[in-house]
């Protein structure tokens, strides 16, 4: 596999030019197709000279990805699922709203987590992602879609603190000011709570966005739901939590999937609120999007509202988050991935190449 293009920095690509014998002013060229321009072939980059192209394309590539298939309309919800050069694939999700488009952007192959309710993790887990193949799929949903997006959630395949150094390359990339320019309140990372990964996250002087998610008011339950509470326990993860607030001055947002009979009564809601209380924070609850492998319903919207009533009371602000894309597959804890055995040639979609 050639590493992508999309994963350096513009210093990184002078050196990649110079190294290959070109004047170092084509890097500034390369990085305009590929971050400004969402270039996602070496024949979309008109004004390079084929001797650079062919010269680069020895040891790198723009195109890590391939998109395969798509699912949703053009005025909602869009799932790619994109084809990777291992013959593995992932899927990418983009969700636009009034105001704003939102990317959601895988960042393995598969999941080590294991959650109960989560699709992601019930094939395994293959690899992690390279920074460029993250960054690839904003510009491959930019270039399919026709317009730039102004949010990134980390938030499809895989758990992102498990490929910290990649995640953190491609936040960065994504929050150049020379290329996307998405602003780091406009991204948001999301852990199913592993801790070493919070207080790292807590020292990189970004002004990013954290959801942990929760899931239960209690260890024991959480347990049933997440693995990860036997390695880095409630208490620990809501400590670490503490922690980052008060060196990031930042709000911690609490990831809460109802599942009806399961957490979802307002005394479950007081009892979160007691663990919660004491330092800012807030709780978006989820109604359970449904998961064949997970024997588990949603709750009816009066209960969710019920228990958003309760945990007000309580002094915890609390919002319900309708997960969009569940017509297709789209929805939180709904992302599987793929492979070129399950997906042959011929479902292959054109690429735009821009």
């Amino acid at each position: 596999m050639k590493p992508a293009l999309q994963g350096l920095f513009p210093d990184e690509l002078r050196d990649v030019c110079t190294g290959a014998g070109f004047p170092a002013f084509r890097a500034k060229q390369l990085w305009q197709w590929l971050q400004g321009r969402h270039a996602l072939s070496w024949d979309a980059m008109a004004n390079l000279p084929r001797a650079f192209r062919d010269a680069l394309d020895a040891g790198w590539t723009p195109a890590p990805l391939r998109p395969l298939r798509e699912a949703g309309d053009p005025g909602g919800t869009r799932k790619w699922l994109l084809g990777l050069d291992d013959g593995e694939s992932i899927e990418t999700v983009l969700i636009p709203a009034r105001d704003r488009k939102t990317v959601c952007v895988s960042t393995q192959v598969g999941c080590k987590m294991a959650c109960a309710f989560c699709a992601s993790g019930k094939g395994g887990w293959v690899r992690n992602l390279g920074a460029g193949e993250i960054v690839a799929q904003v510009h491959h949903v930019a270039a399919l879609s026709g317009g730039r997006p102004n949010n990134v959630v980390f938030m499809g395949m895989g758990e992102p603190f498990d490929n910290y150094d990649a995640v953190l390359r491609a936040v960065r990339l994504l929050n150049h000011p020379g290329g996307l320019a998405i602003g780091a309140r406009k991204i948001t990372l999301s852990t199913s709570g592993l801790v070493p990964g919070i207080r790292r996250l807590a020292t990189e002087g970004l002004q990013v966005e954290l959801s942990v998610s929760l899931h239960a008011p209690d260890p024991e339950r959480r347990r049933r739901l997440m693995p990860v509470e036997g390695r880095w326990p409630m208490d620990e993860l809501l400590a670490a939590c503490r922690e980052y607030t008060a060196v990031t001055k930042r709000i911690v947002t609490f990831e809460y999937t109802l599942v009806r009979g399961f957490n979802d009564s307002a005394d479950d809601a007081a009892q979160l609120a007691a663990r919660l209380r004491g330092f800012p924070c807030r709780v978006n609850a989820i109604p359970l999007s449904p998961v064949a492998e997970f024997d588990g319903e949603a709750p009816s919207r009066e209960t969710c509202h019920a228990f958003l009533d309760a945990l007000l009371r309580h002094g915890i602000e609390g919002t319900l988050r309708e997960s969009k894309g569940k017509g297709v597959s789209a929805a939180c804890g709904q992302l599987r991935r793929g492979s070129m055995r399950e997906n042959p040639p011929s479902t292959i979609m054109p690429s735009s190449g821009a």
